[in-house]
């Protein structure tokens, strides 16, 4: 049996776990994001908790701009996994690779790719706020991995 052509989005085409953090972050975000309200405000949450509000309130306007030109100007709907699933949808592979290239600096790439999600005329916008929210996200990983250094668990005592 074959998937119906609106549902190719959500179609699984690896697993989240094989993607690096960033990535991985940029899809748990994106499946938060279109489960609603509640999970909205758990991405602001993560976003302020880590950033700082300021800061916060930037990557979150970066990323809610993404959701919203993907929804508006997408060529078909957007299709997301459930929040918990360990595979990776086909919509959700591109969505990370394009914040992922987009921080790394291959602008090129991330555009070639936001050309297949979105209209050409806006690929470039969605670029722009998919490497604001990529270099938040690094960010967030920073400070995550920086916690975990010092954090009393992984000292050594002699």
């Amino acid at each position: 049996m074959t998937e119906s052509p609106s549902n190719r989005g959500s179609t699984p085409v690896g697993a989240v776990a094989d993607l690096d953090t960033i990535e991985a972050e940029a899809v748990l975000y994106l499946r938060l994001w279109a489960n609603g309200p509640l999970s909205q405000a758990q991405v602001w949450n993560d976003f302020a908790s880590a950033l700082g509000a300021r800061q916060g309130a930037k990557a979150l306007k970066s990323f809610e701009t993404i959701c919203k030109i993907c929804a508006t100007h997408g060529r078909r709907p957007l299709r997301c996994r459930h929040v918990t699933c360990t595979c990776l949808g086909a919509d959700e592979a591109c969505f990370a690779n394009i914040v992922g290239s987009a921080s790394e600096g291959a602008r090129e790439d991330a555009l070639m790719i936001a050309m297949n999600i979105v209209r050409p005329d806006m690929a470039a916008a969605l670029v722009s706020m998919a490497e604001d929210v990529g270099l938040a996200l690094r960010r967030m990983a920073l400070k995550t991995d920086r916690h975990r250094a010092v954090s009393p668990a992984n000292h050594t005592i002699h």
